[in-house]
């Protein structure tokens, strides 16, 4: 009799175990479906907007320009994600080629829509609120709210070394050349230093810049998820390139350190 407890126990025990075990990957594959069906939404309006937006102007072309090669680089990412993480990271690469179509559309003059989420990168950044100008090594780097003549090159914000980089255009994609090696990482800290130097005075990016410090042990965080996401996609553009990374967007987030 007690045997037979003992057997009606372990299998009562073995059938709660199955479907805990069905229920848990039910979740999994509702999860996985929700967040695949979330980032191609935002691929697909990316695309949308790439294929239908023209000008002329430098700022314009060159925000397409941006938008296009996020937009490859998310088609990329959604043809290799299998994992929860990775679906996540090319909806964030969608979300960064939609802002530069809001930066497109502001620079054609025409409503850029309806606001976006925020980029993981970006938070805490803030935006630029006023113009800039500053001579690095026989350089003039200019920096606004605003598209110009000047300024064609927008960023939708970021962090370089823990330091936030604000959203706003620029004379030139310094932020790039600060990806390499070398000279290159020193001329953008240089740049960065001059351009965001408390001594340029500009009282509403100042607070922002201090709360993004504040800031910065949470960023953290969000660096360790994207630094698990980048090990997903492997080297290249997905792991470290302009593309990788939660914490990423053009710098595939921190460096570490200070300027």
């Amino acid at each position: 009799m007690e045997f037979l407890l003992v057997v009606v126990l372990v299998a009562l025990l073995g059938g709660a175990f199955v479907w805990w075990r069905r229920e848990q990957a039910a979740r999994q594959a509702r999860e996985l479906a929700d967040v695949r069906a979330d980032a191609q939404r935002w691929y697909e309006r990316l695309g949308g907007q790439v294929m239908n937006l023209h000008g002329d102007e430098p700022a314009v072309r060159q925000a397409l320009v941006d938008a296009g090669e996020r937009y490859n680089a998310a088609g990329s990412q959604l043809e290799q994600a299998r994992t929860a993480q990775q679906f996540r990271l090319a909806r964030e690469t969608a979300l960064e080629g939609l802002a530069y179509v809001r930066a497109a559309r502001t620079a054609l003059g025409i409503d850029p829509g309806p606001e976006l989420p925020q980029l993981a990168a970006a938070q805490g950044a803030g935006a630029l609120t006023k113009e800039r100008e500053v001579n690095v090594q026989g350089q003039t780097f200019k920096a606004g709210p605003q598209p110009g003549r000047d300024t064609p090159y927008y960023y939708p914000g970021g962090r370089m070394q823990g330091r936030p980089v604000p959203a706003g255009w620029y004379s030139t994609p310094w932020w790039k050349t600060a990806l390499g090696a070398g000279a290159g990482v020193l001329g953008g800290m240089l740049i960065a230093d001059a351009l965001f130097s408390p001594s340029f005075g500009d009282p509403g990016y100042a607070a922002g810049y201090q709360d993004g410090l504040g800031e910065a042990g949470d960023m953290g965080d969000m660096g360790d998820a994207g630094g698990d996401m980048g090990g997903d996609f492997g080297g290249g553009d997905f792991g470290g390139g302009d593309f990788g990374g939660f914490g990423g967007g053009d710098f595939g987030g921190d460096f570490g350190g200070d300027f």
